[in-house]
């Protein structure tokens, strides 16, 4: 049998987008890519078609070879990392060979540079000299938060030798979140839509929820899953599960108004299972609930070792609601700091609902806080029996009309990192839906 004829290539699109990010830190999986996420959501939301990611190690020709194969394929390549002052940063380097072009030095940039350096107390290295050099006829994309400025650049090859879609433009980042991100903001989006790349205006919401698995959710909405304006997409996580709807419309108000009722529909399906929107996280939403209220909140951890209070100090503002809280792994601590009887943890063990229930109510008493949570478990991946399984964890609730605690099984499958993540979220969510019930 004669085999099958390989499909065509595909039509380029006029508009699309490719991101390439460079580091072998990426490939050993030393760090992980969020930054292709995080580009990636930009895109949809400026309603840009974005069909390929790659990632590249720190190698010069394999740099070249990946730019000039994108030069052919989209209107617009997105490229993080690799433009700091090392031998291994070759990200500007190589784009610059791959179309024949020099570098050129902007005395601008490099004087940037030294007094940003400076500023920080550092003495100038001759190697961040590097950073100033950009290929011939690039525009600099400025960097508000570091060192390192990324380019805007649209190459015009004499005789490029390989395929090159017209307006083919270069946009480069460094692999800093932080100074992506503002450079995105400030100077990137505001390209692409003056550019006429991005077509419309898009409004989104991301919807979040905490108790139900992303399987039974998309179950519950199934019918709007296939919805085109607006779209709603699910997103699962440690504990949550997100639902984000994007809508497109010719202005702001048009793309929000067709949002608005998916939205209702959404929240009626789902009731007390969404907790917020867009940036809320479960402890946001806990301590702006009990701050309408004046009260306020202290915890007690074991297993967590920490994690639920730094959850809840995370969130700006949060000292005017989060007094404090103690980690008492050992059961002696339990005992000195939260006065937790000797005689309980010798009767029931440090991992169950009368303990849990102990130490929310101790450092609710040591605290004078108004309510009190408490996390005690077997986190693995050892300890655990065939009563008190790894993935076993008693949350304690304390409050004005008394104190409580539940027991929950995570399992040991997902590790400790898994367990202690889980613990802080349900033991926020069950505050929360107490307050919920008694407003």
């Amino acid at each position: 049998m004669a085999p099958s004829p390989l499909p065509a290539p595909p039509i380029p699109d006029e508009r699309s987008v490719e991101v390439l990010c460079v580091g072998t830190e990426l490939l050993l999986g030393n760090i992980l890519n969020g930054n292709a996420r995080w580009i990636a959501e930009r895109l949809a939301g400026l309603g840009l078609p974005h069909y390929r990611q790659e990632v590249v190690g720190d190698n010069r020709e394999r740099l070249i070879a990946a730019v000039r194969a994108a030069a052919g394929r989209c209107r617009v390549l997105i490229t993080t990392g690799g433009l700091g002052p090392t031998p291994d940063d070759l990200t500007t380097e190589a784009i610059a060979a791959a179309f024949g072009t020099p570098l050129v030095e902007h005395p601008a940039i490099w004087e940037r540079i030294r007094a940003r350096i400076e500023a920080r107390g550092r003495v100038v290295a001759p190697s961040n000299r590097r950073q100033a050099f950009l290929p011939e006829g690039a525009a600099v994309l400025p960097n508000p938060t570091g060192t390192a400025p990324g380019m805007i650049w649209t190459p015009v090859p004499a005789d490029p030798g390989f395929p090159i879609q017209s307006g083919f433009t270069v946009l480069t980042f460094p692999g800093v979140p932080s100074e992506l991100h503002a450079m995105w903001e400030a100077t990137a989006e505001p390209w692409l839509r003056n550019a006429g790349l991005a077509q419309g205006v898009f409004a989104s919401r991301l919807l979040r929820f905490w108790g139900v698995a992303e399987s039974t959710l998309a179950e519950q909405v199934a019918d709007l899953l296939d919805l085109e304006n607006p779209t709603v997409a699910p997103y699962a996580g440690a504990g949550e599960v997100k639902l984000r709807l994007t809508a497109r419309a010719d202005d702001p108000a048009a793309a929000e108004a067709l949002l608005e009722p998916v939205e209702l529909d959404l929240r009626s399906r789902t009731g007390s299972l969404c907790f917020g929107t867009d940036n809320d996280s479960l402890a946001s939403v806990v301590l702006e609930r009990l701050r309408r209220r004046g009260e306020t909140l202290a915890v007690a951890e074991s297993c967590s070792g920490g994690g639920l209070g730094a959850a809840l100090a995370a969130v700006p503002g949060a000292s005017d609601v989060f007094l404090g809280g103690v980690i008492a792994y050992a059961n002696s601590l339990k005992e000195v700091l939260l006065g937790v009887p000797a005689e309980l943890l010798a009767e029931h063990g440090a991992v169950s609902d009368p303990v849990a229930i102990a130490m929310a109510d101790g450092v609710r008493r040591r605290t004078g806080s108004d309510w009190a949570l408490s996390v005690t478990g077997i986190a693995g991946p050892g300890g655990g029996s065939a009563a008190k399984p790894v993935g076993l964890v008693h949350l304690g609730l304390a409050g004005p009309a008394g104190s409580g605690s539940a027991a929950v099984r995570f399992g040991e499958s997902r590790g400790r990192g898994w367990i202690q993540t889980l613990s802080v979220g349900e033991s926020l969510n069950r505050l929360r839906l107490e307050l919920e019930a008694a407003s």
